[in-house]
């Protein structure tokens, strides 16, 4: 069994409201030089089977499709390396 990791994030262009709360508690927790923070999603998929090309798509497919509103969110898909170490 493999996992692939999606993250999921605003575009740049988009204005992230839960990133700017947590940037202006910085300071105020006394935690500096963050110049800027936003903040996403990220799911774990535990993938049955070979992780091939295909399936991997299929992956992508589903991100784009269920997981990201891509109107205002880019994603990325990457097999997670630290799972696949520790078999």
């Amino acid at each position: 069994m493999a996992r692939v990791v999606v993250d999921v994030m605003l575009k740049p262009e988009i204005l992230d409201p839960q990133g700017q709360a947590v940037q202006r508690a910085l300071p105020r927790l006394g935690f500096e030089g963050i110049s800027d923070v936003r903040q996403g999603k990220r799911f774990e998929l535990e993938v049955d089977g070979p992780l091939d090309e295909a399936a991997l798509a299929r992956i992508r497919d589903l991100a784009e499709s269920f997981l990201a509103n891509t109107v205002i969110e880019d994603f990325t898909v990457r097999v997670d390396e630290v799972a696949e170490a520790a078999k």
